[in-house]
């Protein structure tokens, strides 16, 4: 059985300018979404955009997976009229619907994750033909005749007693071939509902809103973490590694500056069978040939989703986060940061990192940083 997600998304935004690609905790918005489904029991993920650089940088930094295809929407579709109804048609109707079951994600519902997805999928059963994602809200509703809907109000129920309603989220939709056919739609007749947490009802249309999300994720992240031994430690680079500055020659060329000894504390921590890893942005040759010096096998170059490529390492190395110190210093790290094991900053790093990270380290990037936190990861191994 062939299931299928689709991730629409469209240049335009109104209420918050170039909303998909913002960055939301340090990663472009829709990368939450897809980064999930990647991890989901999802067979294919289709991201469908008129976003001509989306599709580049999917095609870039996804390439460690076959599951994610990009593809060109048209403009009819993609226009401020069309409604998400025609882009899911016209793009089943250009395979000829070839799939078995169809998943409808939302970009802008960041706070969808696999579990919601397979929940989703698993629902197609029996006389279920759909079902979408709800959340159960206890608020009390009126009409604007100034009469309630869904209590009596000369008998408030207190909370737990109060059952509420169930509302769309607009998170995930998942509907089988016939019903997508025969309703055109992205639900059909028999509809199963999956609870979301209610904080997955924010939507994204304004800066507020954009702020709230970022701090409920932030806290989400950090609420599911736990600290186990210590088995991988995974580093950035400019403002780890280095002090974060670059010096140009006269020919263009650029250098930068490692201290020795955070190599030496590297070496040692290897012998004490903590695997090292380099995660970061730049895709440089001059790093490249740094963690080649240093004997590092695992480095990842030009990485802008940090967080879904952690996910992969850690499920190809049969670990879990709870295993992974990371070391970062500024927004891009910042999911990981809030997700790992142990996380660990410079004292030069960014406000925003410093105060999200487990451990403020009291030595400067490229001035001993790496080192101080070889041996906090030593010491912290040592109750294992």
């Amino acid at each position: 059985m062939k299931k299928i997600g689709f991730i629409p998304l469209r240049k335009g935004s109104k209420g918050i300018p170039n909303k998909n690609k913002r960055k939301m905790v340090g990663r472009p918005l829709f990368t939450w979404v897809l980064g999930e489904a990647i991890f989901s029991n999802l067979d294919e993920v289709i991201v469908y955009t008129d976003d001509e650089s989306i599709i580049d940088f999917i095609k870039k930094e996804y390439d460690w997976t076959n599951k994610v295809n990009a593809i060109l929407r048209s403009e009819e579709s993609a226009s401020d009229t069309a409604s998400t109804e025609y882009a899911i048609l016209e793009f089943c109707e250009s395979i000829n619907y070839n799939f078995d079951v169809f998943c409808l994600l939302q970009a802008t519902s960041p706070f969808t994750q696999s579990n919601d997805i397979n929940t989703c999928l698993e629902k197609l059963s029996g006389d279920n033909d759909s079902a979408l994602t709800v959340v159960n809200t206890h608020r009390f509703l009126w009409n604007k005749d100034g009469k309630p809907i869904n209590y009596n109000p000369f008998e408030r129920p207190r909370r737990q007693d109060f059952e509420g309603l169930l509302i769309e989220n607009g998170a995930v939709y998942t509907t089988t071939k016939k019903a997508l056919q025969e309703n055109k739609n992205r639900i059909g007749n028999n509809v199963a509902v999956v609870k979301m947490q209610e904080e997955s009802l924010h939507e994204i249309d304004s800066e507020s809103d954009w702020i709230v999300v970022e701090n409920l994720l932030i806290e989400r992240q950090k609420r599911s973490k736990k600290s186990d031994k210590i088995t991988h430690l995974v580093l950035d680079v400019d403002g780890v590694f280095t002090d974060g500055t670059i010096t140009y020659t006269k020919d263009g060329e650029h250098t930068k500056s490692f201290d020795m000894r955070d190599g030496m504390g590297l070496e040692i921590l290897r012998q004490y069978n903590v695997e090292v890893m380099v995660m970061t942005s730049e895709d440089s040759e001059l790093v490249a040939k740094r963690m080649e010096k240093l004997k590092i096998k695992h480095v990842f170059l030009g990485v802008k989703d940090k967080f879904s490529l952690l996910k992969m390492v850690a499920k190809k190395e049969n670990i879990s986060l709870s295993n992974v110190a990371y070391i970062g210093d500024d927004v891009n790290d910042l999911t990981n940061i809030c997700s790992v094991g142990w996380s660990l900053t410079p004292n030069n790093a960014t406000d925003v990192v410093k105060q999200h990270a487990d451990i403020v380290l009291s030595k400067n990037s490229g001035a001993g940083a790496i080192r101080e936190a070889c041996q906090f990861v030593m010491n912290y191994n040592k109750r294992f």
